[in-house]
């Protein structure tokens, strides 16, 4: 396994933690260190939806979207000008087919992405594109697209979902400063699902499942995860990070692979 790239889940909260002193964000800087140096990154983002492909960047440098508002201006001004990779573009299209994917040079870096990734590898110099989430596939396909990917695992390829296990931002307000009991129960479920490979946990819930309609909401924070976990390989194991609830608001995340690289991450 040592020439495998794991696949992580990272828990993205605000954009203010690329900016901020704070546990999360020096969590990724570790992991940054620790982690064998890529030859390129996919990123799966929260924050680019699409209807009925899977949409990849493609450009020389794709550019950096800063898409929120209410921040202060550092934020804004970051930049994260990697350089995109047209043989990963390409190297994805052979993987899922030409009738499930579509490269789009209207798209970029948005914070779900070079937001997680920026503190990771500042100098942005790893080629990198971003994978979008096809609204009208079914969870059982997003984790048949995931499996399908899996080899670039061993062919020197990143994989990065960014979004977040629990994420109401209506709710946030009302459970801020707290740990709700419903948010702590089905983060809890969501881990052991991940740690047994149990995409049936992961992907089906009971339409009285209060903690999971709370927490999953609109559902496009929660969907990258299934992006981690079914590009899962034989002898992965899994690591947990992060692994803190605020309110409504979890950002829990996962290593898939060699969970050894986390020794050095708090």
């Amino acid at each position: 396994m040592t020439d495998r790239l794991p696949a992580l889940f990272l828990g993205h909260g605000s954009p203010m933690t690329v900016i901020s002193d704070v546990p999360e964000r020096a969590a990724w800087q570790a992991l940054g260190k620790a982690l064998p140096r890529p030859k390129a990154i996919l990123c799966v983002s929260a924050h680019w939806e699409t209807q009925g492909k899977s949409h990849v960047t493609t450009g020389d440098t794709p550019r950096t979207i800063h898409d929120f508002r209410g921040f202060p201006n550092e934020l804004y001004a970051m930049q994260y000008p990697a350089p995109g990779s047209a043989a990963l573009v390409e190297r994805v299209v052979e993987l899922l087919g030409e009738e499930r994917v579509h490269r789009d040079d209207s798209w970029g870096f948005d914070h779900g992405s070079w937001g997680v990734v920026q503190p990771m590898f500042p100098a942005a110099d790893i080629p990198m594109i971003q994978f979008s989430l096809d609204r009208m596939a079914s969870p059982q396909e997003h984790l048949a697209r995931a499996a399908a990917l899996a080899p670039l695992r061993d062919e020197g390829v990143l994989i990065v979902a960014s979004g977040n296990v629990v994420h109401n931002l209506a709710l946030w307000r009302q459970y801020a400063g707290s740990r709700p009991d419903w948010a702590v129960s089905f983060q809890s479920r969501i881990t052991e699902a991940v740690r047994s490979a149990d995409t049936s946990a992961l992907t089906q819930f009971a339409s009285d499942d209060q903690a999971a309609a709370a927490a999953i909401n609109s559902a496009e924070h929660y969907l990258p995860l299934l992006y981690a976990v079914g590009s899962r390989l034989p002898g992965d194991e899994v690591g947990v990070f992060n692994d803190t609830i605020d309110g409504a608001l979890s950002m829990t995340s996962y290593l898939i692979g060699d969970p050894v690289l986390l020794k050095t991450v708090h």
